[in-house]
């Protein structure tokens, strides 16, 4: 993305006003996507489990948000948290792994919302799980979820053993996401599997 290349809040369309530094042209700062006003709607989320890592809470704003990005397929809306999303994985040594969607789901919704999130934010990130079903943990009970078969697999030809991961989604709310992917590597040797996520139900 161009420097300055949005002019107006993504969120409200108010112009942005971010002053034209050396710094901010010399270094990778991100340049501002959102104005202050929608930026302070958003409420950081206080971790107590390091285990899973989440960067906001899931209030109205942040429900606005997710709905227009994920389901109104507005994709450009993956560039408000970057700099955020950066600050904290480009820093990790353990794989980055995306929570995959189903190739099915992927063609009705035209991109994967995880990834576009990591490629905004300049963090690199590989593949090692498939979604093998085309149901969706939304609308589901825990119990529901909790009883659920199976929901992912490792990608043939991926090696695990030894190795630390971090598995990444754009919203927790049970966990049962998580822990799928989680068994899945953990079966096949991984040595530690944590998890961080954008929005915290």
């Amino acid at each position: 993305m161009k420097r300055f290349e949005v002019r107006n809040c993504l969120l409200c369309n108010t112009p942005l006003n971010e002053p034209v530094t050396w710094k901010l042209l010399l270094t990778n700062h991100f340049p501002k996507t959102i104005c202050f006003d929608c930026e302070k709607k958003f409420e950081p989320y206080v971790n107590k489990d390091k285990t899973v890592i989440s960067l906001f809470r899931y209030n109205n704003p942040m429900k606005d948000y997710l709905h227009r990005y994920k389901f109104l397929h507005d994709v450009i809306l993956a560039k408000i948290f970057r700099e955020q999303i950066h600050m904290y994985l480009s820093k990790q040594k353990a794989v980055i792994v995306p929570i995959p969607m189903h190739p099915l789901k992927l063609k009705e919704r035209t991109f994967s919302h995880v990834d576009e999130l990591l490629k905004e934010a300049n963090v690199p990130f590989t593949h090692y799980l498939e979604k093998i079903t085309t149901e969706t943990q939304g609308g589901k009970s825990r119990q529901q979820r909790l009883k659920a078969p199976p929901i992912f697999r490792l990608k043939n030809g991926m090696d695990v053993k030894g190795k630390d991961f971090i598995l990444v989604d754009d919203i927790y709310t049970t966990g049962t996401t998580i822990q799928h992917g989680k068994k899945v590597l953990l079966d096949n040797g991984a040595n530690c599997v944590t998890a961080f996520t954008l929005i915290r139900g």
